[in-house]
């Protein structure tokens, strides 16, 4: 069954050991911000530092893991037909378009699409980790300095995870305009038993 989380909006869920995650870009250049927790104990979250540290790469995707702050593999990566995702940005937030953008007034943002949604596990704004930034293209220049750059994702792109521990999952459809190349777009994803 194929879930839609709309534009600029988020969902929350859980997932079984052993379970796959397929999370799609329906339409194309659009990015999803994955946060992941133990769902037999929420203090355990997914780590970008420990996942960057033991994959020894900037650029996970398919054969990487990812990795939890207890250093514990929460999902593996089984199937990405882009291949660019981004695990150094924060989730996007209000301050984001205030700081970065000069925005005035509200604007949806993907922490707090990940923390309102995830409120019904007990999980409050300041246990948002950094996100797994599917699809997410960010860019490093020679003297380190970032840049956000359109995604490079195609309409029915998809990265499958495997679940490796019992997960609560936080999944958005990012909101912010740099990141999607300036449009919303939903996203779709599916829980899936097997994979083959």
């Amino acid at each position: 069954m194929i879930h839609i989380i709309q534009k600029q909006s988020g969902e929350a869920f859980t997932i079984k050991k052993g379970q796959y995650l397929k999370v799609i870009d329906p339409t194309g250049e659009q990015v999803s911000d994955m946060v992941l927790f133990n769902a037999n104990d929420k203090r355990e979250t997914i780590s970008s530092g420990k996942s960057l540290d033991f994959e020894e790469t900037l650029l996970l995707t398919k054969g990487n893991k990812l990795w939890s702050n207890r250093s514990n593999v929460m999902a593996s990566i089984i199937e990405d037909t882009n291949g660019r995702n981004d695990f150094l940005l924060a989730p996007c937030s209000p301050e984001t378009f205030e700081i970065m953008y000069k925005h005035e007034g509200y604007h949806p943002s993907c922490f707090e699409n990940l923390y309102t949604h995830l409120a019904k596990y007990d999980i409050g704004p300041d246990d948002i980790p950094t996100a797994f930034n599917i699809f997410m293209n960010v860019q490093f220049a020679p003297d380190g300095r970032i840049q956000v750059c359109p995604p490079t994702s195609k309409s029915g792109d998809y990265v499958i995870f495997k679940a490796e521990m019992d997960l609560i999952v936080g999944l958005t459809a990012c909101s912010a305009e740099d990141s999607n190349n300036g449009s919303f777009k939903p996203i779709h994803f599916e829980v899936l038993n097997q994979f083959s």
